[in-house]
C-alpha cells in the first residue's frame, strides 16, 4: 500500500473512531450537568454529580444493576455448556439433517421476540416463576443458545480432528477428549460465545419488562425505561444510568477483545 493510501486509511478509520466515541463522550459529560445545563437555560455549565447523587440514593439504581448481572451471569452459565455440547455435535458428528438441524437452530433465535411474549407469559404463570430470577434466565437461554451454538459450531469446525482422535487413541472418551483437549484449544471461541450471551441477557428488554412486576427484580433497562414521569422525563438520570450500565459491558470488552476477535474471526478462516 502506498503511503498516500496508507494516510488516508488512516484518517479514515481515525475519523470512525471519533464518531463512535463522540456519542459516548457527549453522554458522560451530559450526565455530570445539571437538569437545567442540558437544555441550555442557565448561562453557566458547572459539572456536579448530583443525577449520580439522585440515581443511587433515591432511586436505589444498585438493585437492577445486581439483578442484571445475576441474570446475565445465570444465563452465560447455563447457556454455554449446552452450547458447546451442541455445536461440538453438529461439528463433529454425522448424521442426516445436520445442516438442516443447524439451521432449524439458528431460526428460533430470528423469531419475533413479541409473538411468543403471551404464551410464554402463561407458562411462566403456571409455573409461578413471573418475577423471579429462572423466569427470565429460562426465556433468555432459548434466545441466545442458539447464536452461541451457530458461533461455536463453526470455531469447531475449524479446528483439526486430530486433537480429539489422539486422545481418544490413548483411551479417552469423546467426552474427555472435549473436555481436556477441544475445549481448552477453543478458548477464544468460548469467550466470544460467552461475552455475546452476557451482553444479549444484560442488554435484552421485552422479556424483562413482561415478565418482571416490582422494583425487586427490575434489569436495568426496564428501570431506565421506567424513569419517565408523568410530566417530564429526568434525563440527567436517565444519561447517569447510561453510564453506569455501559461501564461494566465495556470493561468486560475491554479485558477479553482480543480472544472476541479471535473468536468471531476464526470461523471466515478455512483451517
Amino acid at each position: 500500500m502506498s503511503p498516500t493510501l496508507r494516510a488516508l486509511a488512516v484518517a479514515v478509520a481515525a475519523a470512525l473512531v471519533l464518531a463512535m466515541l463522540f456519542p459516548i463522550a457527549w453522554m458522560v459529560v451530559a450526565s455530570l450537568q445539571g437538569e437545567a445545563d442540558l437544555f441550555g437555560s442557565t448561562a453557566t455549565r458547572t459539572l456536579s454529580l448530583e443525577h449520580y447523587r439522585a440515581l443511587f440514593d433515591e432511586r436505589g439504581f444498585l438493585v437492577p444493576v445486581r439483578n442484571s448481572l445475576v441474570v446475565a451471569a445465570l444465563t452465560t452459565a447455563v447457556t454455554m455448556p449446552v452450547a458447546v455440547l451442541c455445536a461440538y455435535a453438529l461439528a463433529r458428528l454425522r448424521f442426516p439433517g445436520r445442516g438442516a438441524l443447524l439451521a432449524l437452530v439458528l431460526s428460533v433465535a430470528m423469531f419475533p421476540q413479541i409473538s411468543i411474549v403471551p404464551p410464554l407469559y402463561l407458562m411462566l404463570r403456571a409455573l409461578r416463576l413471573l418475577d423471579t430470577f429462572p423466569g427470565l434466565v429460562l426465556p433468555y437461554v432459548t434466545f441466545a443458545a442458539p447464536l452461541a451454538i451457530w458461533l461455536l459450531s463453526g470455531f469447531f469446525r475449524q479446528l483439526p480432528p486430530d486433537l480429539e482422535e489422539a486422545a481418544m487413541i490413548d483411551g479417552a472418551s469423546r467426552v474427555r477428549a472435549l473436555r481436556d483437549v477441544v475445549v481448552p484449544v477453543a478458548a477464544p471461541g468460548l469467550a466470544s460465545g460467552a461475552i455475546l450471551t452476557f451482553l444479549y441477557a444484560w442488554n435484552e428488554f421485552l422479556f424483562a419488562l413482561s415478565f418482571t412486576s416490582g422494583p425487586e427484580r427490575q434489569t436495568v433497562p426496564v428501570a431506565i425505561a421506567l424513569f419517565r414521569g408523568r410530566y417530564q422525563v429526568p434525563w440527567g438520570q436517565v444519561l447517569a444510568a447510561t453510564v453506569v450500565a455501559t461501564i461494566p459491558v465495556a470493561l468486560l470488552v475491554l479485558a477479553f477483545q482480543r480472544r472476541i476477535v479471535a473468536g468471531l474471526t476464526a470461523g471466515a478462516v478455512k483451517g
